[in-house]
């Protein structure tokens, strides 16, 4: 088998050394450096060859890239590298890994002209100052080709592993089976489309019923698509902690089959929560884990991969063992696990690491994107920016001097934006190219500034860089799928300040050349219709596959009852208080158990508590609250027990509206008050309008209210049948929810029944 690297990707792989060291410094942006490059080649003499291709080869590996320029009068090839500040504050690991690739440059020029010596040269070039620092040696040609045969003897024996790996993989793959004897209802169906869009390269959005086990239905074909399909990675991407635990099972599960099989599994988690030392800084002369990082990375990454089941733990352990940052080690991982488990940001995100690996090693990726209802937040809140003047007024009394003038000019500008607004919220038509350009020459000058003071800046000054780059960044691509909106805030003294906001609402423009990029995509969740309003705001293809799956249950399961005479709309809120409470209480004592009771809002959750509190005393009741932390969320749903009995009341789309597991007798049924509709308000109001606007009539109220509100509902209804033993009840309490509209959207398994309720009088 032949093999081909890039020389930049060969140096990265195997010349690496020193520590890991991640001190803010400023660098060039994309336009900067291709300018600089062209600045250094203007100053040379007119033989001077410019992007110079080589290529070379060793044993069955290709060696190839572009040097950046050769002087054959002076036998000079040099390597051009723009930066900002100091040359001194350059990384010493980046210098080496600098002087590798010339090296390799060198090699490959004195095999094509039969040299036997050639002067090598990496220069810095310093984009603020236009000053060159040129760092110059001579080498012969002997001592390059040692050089250039050590980094690809490297590369080859860990490419030759890697072959030997996939093929492995691949065979194990083809023995896999499904690893149970029969499927459940529906499962068999699911997994069969997931596995023709996986071969035929498609998109598949399946709605699925909690409990058909979707997880496994999809992890399953998937990897039997593998070897086909000659897929590189598969990334199953989850919106929360627990459904990255149900992959990693299914996962488990599947593995189980056949002793330490060869697949790669890698849990990839969010820095915070990997993080040995997070009082300390991620550089060699803080951190201990990062001193000699990249020394000690070859081992522990062969130790990781030796292990194959990588979740957070493994990781970790390996790390420690190795003296090195889990985290960074990690990232490292993912790229060379066969599948890899993770938020969706590390996919969907503007900077997401496993999209730009899958861009820039051109893999051929699939794509399970698990309880997919809500990536459209999510992706919502990945490509929204905002500014608040408060904390930027803040930052002006403390910045340094020199960023004086230009966060001034900033603020002027901010003033002038918000003058004449009299509405507390206003959506503008456009973005005021003055403010953009203040904004611009002010991440300029504070990025001047870090470049020459990288060391004992207020965090604040960081947050509104970060901040103002990412606003300036979302402007360059404003467009009818996001709002540009203004915000005013209570006046201090005779200022008014105010919070600037660029709003995604359809985060399609930026999701699509996601999906585009993977061979193949399934995304599926229990709540996925209609099909139209996901594939419109995510931007999927239009040549889309949409599968409803059969339910594993049956109608006979869930008794859901719609309360034909009760409204609990805004206005109509304080006359339901009484007819719910009646209606929870009479359940209750005719069949005791354990019941959720979801809610539009805290504030509605409080007045039906303090009604059903007095009425019903004797009944326990437990109450999800504000943000309630890791250990409180966990005491909530250990209160639903087999022997327990009582009512926990909760806020509907919160943190147990769905992903919570209560089978049996734990949960035996639910109460919704309401048909979860967002709040109107401005905001969504003008997102409304937005909708009607890009999507046509009649999808404004539906894709803005109705949609998302009764994807709360199913999803909290979905919590009281798991498995196909179970049996249970739901009470939609809204005279709503029997609207033929309504009703359309809701599950086609579940067999509505009026429930009317006839009012007694409160106990005193």
């Amino acid at each position: 088998m032949s093999y081909r690297v890039a020389v930049r990707s060969l140096c990265e792989f195997t010349a690496k050394e020193g520590d890991l060291d991640l001190r803010f410094t400023p660098a060039p942006t994309a336009q900067e450096g291709m300018a600089g490059h062209r600045t250094v080649a203007s100053r040379r003499g007119a033989s001077y060859l410019c992007e110079l291709a080589l290529s070379g080869s060793f044993q069955n590996l290709q060696v190839s890239g572009r040097a950046d320029g050769y002087d054959p009068d002076q036998n000079l090839l040099e390597e051009v590298k723009t930066h900002r500040g100091d040359v001194s504050r350059i990384p010493q690991n980046h210098r080496l890994l600098h002087w590798a690739q010339v090296k390799i440059y060198g090699w490959l020029l004195c095999a094509e002209l039969d040299l036997e010596d050639v002067d090598l040269a990496v220069v810095y070039f310093n984009v603020i100052t236009q000053k060159e620092t040129v760092l110059r040696e001579r080498f012969g040609a002997q001592a390059l080709r040692e050089f250039f045969e050590l980094q690809c003897s490297r590369f080859l024996t860990w490419a030759k592993q890697e072959s030997a790996h996939r093929e492995e993989r691949d065979q194990s793959l083809e023995r896999l089976r499904f690893p149970h004897p029969s499927y459940r209802r529906g499962q068999r169906q699911l997994a069969e489309a997931v596995y023709r869009a996986a071969r035929d390269g498609k998109t598949l959005l399946a709605q699925a019923t909690t409990g058909i086990g979707k997880t496994l239905a999809t992890l399953f074909p998937q990897l039997k698509a593998f070897p086909g399909q000659q897929l590189d990675r598969l990334f199953f991407l989850t919106a929360k902690t627990p459904g990255r635990q149900l992959g990693l099972d299914a996962l488990a599960t599947l593995r189980s089959q056949e002793a330490d099989m060869p697949l790669r599994v890698l849990e990839h988690v969010a820095r915070d929560k990997a993080c040995e030392h997070p009082d300390r800084a991620c550089h060699g002369e803080s951190c201990p884990l990062a001193q000699g990082f990249y020394d000690r990375l070859p081992a522990a990454r062969k130790a990781a991969l030796d292990r194959r089941w990588l979740d957070q733990q493994a990781v970790r352990e390996v790390a420690l063992e190795h003296r090195v940052c889990p985290y960074y080690l990690s990232q490292e991982l993912c790229r060379w696990s066969d599948v890899v488990v993770g938020d969706y940001n590390y996919y969907f995100d503007m900077t997401a690491l496993l999209y730009g690996l899958t861009v820039l090693n051109d893999w051929r990726v699939t794509l399970l994107v698990d309880e997919a209802h809500n990536l459209i937040e999510r992706g919502r809140s990945m490509y929204t920016a905002e500014l608040d003047q408060n904390r930027f007024n803040d930052l002006r009394k403390i910045a340094p001097a020199g960023l004086k003038s230009t966060l001034d000019r900033v603020g002027r500008h901010w003033n002038q934006l918000h003058r004449d607004q009299e509405a507390p919220y206003q959506v503008y038509p456009a973005i005021a190219d003055l403010f953009i350009i203040s904004l611009q020459k002010a991440v300029g000058a504070i990025t001047d500034h870090l470049t020459d003071q990288p060391n004992g800046n207020d965090s604040a000054l960081l947050r509104f860089y970060l901040d103002a780059m990412l606003f300036c960044r979302l402007a360059e691509a404003y467009g009818p799928h996001s709002l540009f909106d203004i915000t005013r805030l209570p006046s201090r003294g005779t200022r008014t300040l105010s919070i600037l906001c660029l709003r995604n609402v359809v985060p399609a423009p930026f999701l699509a050349p996601r999906f585009a990029a993977a061979h193949s995509s399934t995304l599926f969740s229990a709540t996925l219709s209609p099909p139209a309003y996901y594939a419109d705001l995510l931007g999927l293809p239009e040549e889309r596959q949409w599968l409803d799956v059969e339910s594993p249950f049956l109608a006979a399961q869930l008794d859901v009852r719609i309360t034909g005479n009760l409204s609990t709309r805004y206005q109509h809120r304080l006359a339901s208080l009484t007819p719910i409470t009646q209606v929870m209480g009479e359940q209750y004592r005719t069949q005791p158990g354990n019941y959720l009771a979801f809610f539009s809002s805290y504030a509605y959750l409080q007045q039906v508590l303090e009604t059903f509190s007095r009425t019903h005393p004797d009944i326990p009741v437990w109450v999800q609250s504000r943000s309630m932390s890791e250990t409180e969320r966990e005491d909530f749903l250990g209160r639903f027990t087999l022997h327990s009995r009582g009512i926990g009341f909760a806020v509907l789309g919160g943190a147990f509206g769905e992903g919570i597991d209560l089978p049996g007798d734990r949960l035996i049924g639910a109460f919704i008050a309401t048909l979860g509709l967002p709040q109107v308000n401005p905001v969504n109001e003008e997102i409304k309008a937005r909708m009607q606007i890009m999507f046509g009539a009649g999808t404004g109220y539906d894709y803005t209210y109705l949609f998302p509100g009764i994807q709360k509902v199913v999803q909290a209804a979905g919590r009281v049948i798991r498995t196909p033993e179970d049996q249970g009840v739901v009470f939609l309490l809204d005279d709503r929810f029997a609207q033929s509209t309504v009703r359309g959207l809701l599950p086609r398994w579940w067999q509505t029944s009026r429930h009317q309720i006839r009012l007694t009088e409160e106990p005193t």
